[in-house]
């Protein structure tokens, strides 16, 4: 079985300093790992080193999604070829409606992989089923992209635009900051229906709540630019009750 996603011996700065070093971890096809960690551990500069931005250099080490080079291949390729990134910011884009950017991506992602593209009225009717999945409301489609969206509306949004890509594997970058219950719910929903033999989900969050409903099979604990402790599903409970600071200490022992 070829791994999903692996990153061997990453090491990256940013202003010349040095925040990621030395980061390992494979993800296999069928599992969902989560990165947990406090404040300044390095979580959201792999998030960015993973998204390409440019801000970031990888001083060594390799990264590589379903055995393809993805520090030298372009962002585009990388998601035709199915991968997913959900920032923790979405950006808004305006003139360009809903409806409009989605059935883009989703016919471009098609057309690579030799599958047939969806007219209006196909593309139209699958995203409304794919929406009712996270409870939103069709006016959506007509609005221009994230434009004047609440934050928890523009997480609903960028998953139902994982949902309709189906991609083999989705990163999501803080997927659960700034939403209240009801949308946590829903975009966890979301996210649950991915899950599948062939696909894997890479989660990076500060919280235990969002592993409330989406149960990682590995979670990995950040700190200092490194993964420092691996555990199961029964880890971030662990963390909410005693902190980091134990693990920190473990891992300096």
């Amino acid at each position: 079985m070829t791994p999903m996603l692996i990153i061997k011996n990453l090491v990256v700065s940013v202003d010349k300093k040095t925040i990621i070093k030395d980061l390992n971890l494979t993800i296999n096809p069928g599992e969902i790992h989560a990165i947990m960690g406090p404040n300044g551990s390095g979580k959201s500069t792999l998030a960015n080193v993973l998204a390409r931005n440019q801000d970031y250099v990888i001083e060594s080490g390799t990264i590589e999604f379903n055995g393809q080079d993805i520090i030298t291949t372009a962002p585009e390729i990388c998601a035709r070829n199915g991968l997913f990134m959900s920032f923790q910011y979405p950006v808004a884009i305006a003139g360009v409606t809903n409806i409009q950017f989605i059935k883009t991506a989703v016919n471009a992602v098609r057309k690579h992989q030799n599958l047939a593209t969806y007219d209006a009225i196909e593309f139209l009717q699958l995203i409304k089923e794919k929406m009712a999945v996270l409870n939103m409301d069709q006016d959506f489609l007509y609005r221009p992209i994230n434009e004047g969206f609440s934050g928890g509306e523009k997480k609903r949004n960028e998953i139902l635009q994982m949902i309709l890509l189906e991609p083999k594997l989705a990163i999501l970058d803080e997927t659960d900051s700034g939403l209240d219950i009801d949308a946590l719910k829903d975009v966890a929903n979301g996210v649950n229906t991915l899950r599948a033999p062939a696909k894997a989900i890479l989660m990076i969050t500060h919280y235990q709540r969002l592993l409330d409903y989406i149960t990682p099979d590995f979670v990995h604990v950040m700190s200092d630019g490194k993964l420092i402790y691996s555990g199961d599903k029964t880890l971030p409970a662990e963390l909410e009750a005693k902190g980091y600071t134990w693990l920190k200490d473990k891992a300096e022992q």
